[in-house]
């Protein structure tokens, strides 16, 4: 977790900006190399899965402010999710958590967990506490 301030022209903002977490993609990766033994498609199927969430846990980053969740690749925002439109959220897999699912009032959004899950748990139980 990185957590830095920023200056606005009313005050300070805290942005927390999650770590990244290359649990699910090692652990395909490695999964894929005795599946390519028993069935080679799977397996390669299993190590492109493995390394494209690879490549994604590098490049994509989470930043939650006081208002919103961005979401930045390769630095750059992509997108910006206003707490005050999200209707429900939660994390799947609780013993290893695999998978991210928040709800806005138009849309539903899934993000494989690519990022600290505790600190992800702790901000969302923060800025949008479940009702």
């Amino acid at each position: 977790m990185t957590t830095t301030e920023k200056q606005t022209g009313i005050g300070s903002e805290q942005i927390i900006e999650l770590a990244p977490s290359y649990k699910i993609p090692i652990f395909l990766i490695l999964v894929a190399i005795p599946l390519a033994l028993l069935n080679i498609v799977v397996g390669i199927v299993v190590l492109i899965l493995g390394l494209f969430l690879m490549f994604q846990t590098v490049n994509i980053r989470l930043q939650f402010t006081s208002t919103a969740l961005d979401l930045y690749n390769s630095g750059t925002i992509i997108r910006h999710f206003p707490y005050n439109e999200w209707s429900n959220w939660r994390i799947f897999w609780q013993p290893v958590p695999i998978l991210f699912y928040f709800r806005e009032v138009n849309s539903i959004h899934f993000l494989p967990v690519l990022f600290d899950p505790k600190t992800l748990v702790s901000c969302l139980e923060k800025y949008c506490p479940k009702v």
